[in-house]
């Protein structure tokens, strides 16, 4: 490393290389570091002979000057010049950076490529509504399978189809169609397509990138068609229109820190595409928790950089055990403040559309940090209309549509799948099936975006139910975990008073056992609807051992 002109050469040859042979080249270049670990430090308290070796040593720049003045390049006259005008033009820099008054903090510094963006949040409602016409179109031609393409039949079998079953037995892209002409509601999956759908024909880029993200890890998005036959992949996306822009979806290895640093670049680069990266799982996130830390939450703060970047992390307790069930919100939100990101719990396919769309139709770009469901993507009740992307746009705060406010008298706010626990019971075999009846005197409040809380709609809730003597905060994930934590003292200096209930404190994410989880989750709504434990607070009881059956019969009492 002490010859420049090698180094150069060499990282030259290592380039041309890869970009004409599509190869990865490791350049090794020997070297040494000369001041420790920083200007302050001193090394050879445990490297004494060595740094004994390196303070005689002539520097890099010493060395380089000598061999150019023994080969008559330079004259030491000459080498001293440039060595003085490099140090004049630090010293220039400095003075000049002193003596500027103070850039007043939180100013946009956008030019080239961000011209035209600012810094500034607002909670201003954005337009986010496709016209109908134009989503049948978009979802006609996403559907559309082209001639001679051989799909797996699982997602799209053309063979007809009779009897009382017919319905059921229907293909992944046979649902879309459906979808499209009314003859069912959108779900999740299709939502997000036609969110996509129509930022490509307005003309802004859409990448996703993620593990199994083509297909998606519940097999919901299928963004990447396979032919059955021939192997080649048919991405419906980038043919709905002929100008439409490019929509980029990859498949990443199970490296979460090199991926979504890679994401983090693209999105300070090009603030004109959504750019979206997709954990397999939400706790997946824990894999680049640097990347989010040193740079996604702060880079505004520390270095005036906005980034657009879309996090999106499976979140919801379904009883699968403590991996997999928590994306950990309680992390994001303890990053959050001076309006650094957004963080949501959506509960709709609708709300997923216009929140997708308005990340794009903003005049800032912020980090958008999404929970998005896993059993709620075939949950045949969260469903959405054509109409509600059509004509509606995303809401921080969704109130109660049946409530009288007049009766009410317990207000329960939350947040993401937990809302449709208040209504349909997980032991339940018929998720259709009402068996929990919200009594008139409780109003379910969805908290959609948890931070910038939105503090004014939350206002206008309060005023809205002001007869109402009690005010809960429910949750499926531990008391130290989830959006407590956080949103308590928030609700508090609102004037709001809410008490808690949920799961007690735990190291552990979620339980191991299934059937806990279902008890758990059934005494947590009661608790929740019916106030039925002692000061709205929910505590798990360690399981008495005669309990304790079959697949649990290694679980210990306390577990």
């Amino acid at each position: 490393a002490e010859d420049p002109e090698a180094v150069v050469f060499a990282a030259e040859l290592a380039l041309e290389f890869r970009q004409t042979w599509g190869n990865d080249v490791f350049l090794d270049m020997y070297c040494y570091r000369r001041r420790g670990h920083n200007e302050g430090d001193e090394p050879a308290f445990t490297q004494p002979e060595m740094y004994r070796k390196i303070a005689g040593h002539p520097s890099t720049s010493k060395v380089y000057s000598n061999r150019l003045i023994q080969s008559g390049d330079l004259t030491e006259q000459e080498s001293k010049d440039i060595a003085d005008e490099y140090l004049a033009k630090l010293d220039g820099s400095q003075r000049n950076l002193h003596n500027e008054p103070p850039r007043e903090r939180g100013m946009p510094r956008f030019g080239r490529r961000w011209e035209g963006f600012t810094s500034v949040y607002t909670h201003d409602p954005v337009p986010t509504g496709v016209p109908l016409a134009a989503l049948k179109r978009i979802g006609a031609a996403i559907t559309k399978v082209p001639k001679g393409f051989t799909p797996h039949r699982k997602l799209f079998d053309p063979t007809p189809k009779t009897g009382e079953a017919a319905s059921e037995i229907k293909s992944f892209v046979e649902r879309q169609i459906d979808m499209i002409d009314g003859k069912e509601q959108v779900d999740w999956g299709f939502a997000e397509a036609l969110a996509y759908g129509s930022l490509l024909v307005e003309k802004t880029p859409v990448r996703l990138t993620g593990q199994d993200c083509r297909r998606g890890t519940f097999a919901h998005r299928h963004a990447v068609w396979v032919d059955q036959i021939t192997g080649n992949y048919h991405v419906p996306l980038n043919h709905i229109s002929e100008d439409q822009a490019e929509f980029a979806v990859y498949d990443s290895p199970l490296s979460e820190f090199a991926v979504l640093g890679f994401e983090f670049g693209y999105s300070l680069d090009d603030p004109n595409t959504l750019v979206l990266w997709e954990a397999q799982f939400g706790d997946f996130a824990n894999g680049a928790q640097v990347i989010i830390d040193q740079f996604i939450a702060s880079s505004y703060s520390k270095w005036q950089r906005a980034c657009g970047l879309v996090l999106l992390l499976p979140h919801g307790y379904e009883g699968q055990g403590p991996e997999h069930s928590s994306a950990r919100i309680e992390r994001f939100l303890q990053n959050c403040a001076e309006d650094n990101m957004q963080v949501c719990n959506v509960t709709t396919p609708a709300q997923f559309f216009h929140l997708l769309r308005r990340q794009m139709h903003r005049t800032f770009r912020k980090p958008l940090v999404v929970m998005t469901p896993k059993s709620l993507l075939r949950h045949p009740v969260c469903k959405s209309s054509l109409e509600d992307l059509a004509a509606d746009r995303f809401h921080e705060v969704l109130d109660d549509p049946n409530a009288n406010p007049d009766k009410v008298r317990r207000v329960v706010l939350c947040s993401g799948k937990l809302y449709y626990d208040f209504y349909y019971d997980a032991n339940e075999k018929d998720p259709l099936k009402v068996n929990r009846l919200i009594p008139p005197q409780v109003a379910v409040v969805r908290v959609e975006q948890l931070y910038p809380l939105a503090e004014e709609q939350l206002r206008q809730i309060q005023r809205k139910y002001r007869k109402a003597a009690e005010w809960v905060w429910a949750q499926e994930e531990p008391q130290n975990m989830g959006a407590w934590t956080f949103i308590e003292r928030r609700l508090r200096s609102l004037g709001i008073e809410a008490q808690y209930v949920g799961r007690d404190a735990s190291a552990s994410p979620a339980t191991g056992s299934f059937r806990i989880h279902l008890r758990e989750q059934k005494e947590l709504v009661e608790t929740a609807i019916e106030g039925s434990a002692p000061h709205l607070v929910l505590a798990i009881r360690p399981t008495p051992q005669k309990e304790i059956r079959g697949s649990d019969q290694a679980l210990t009492a306390g577990s």
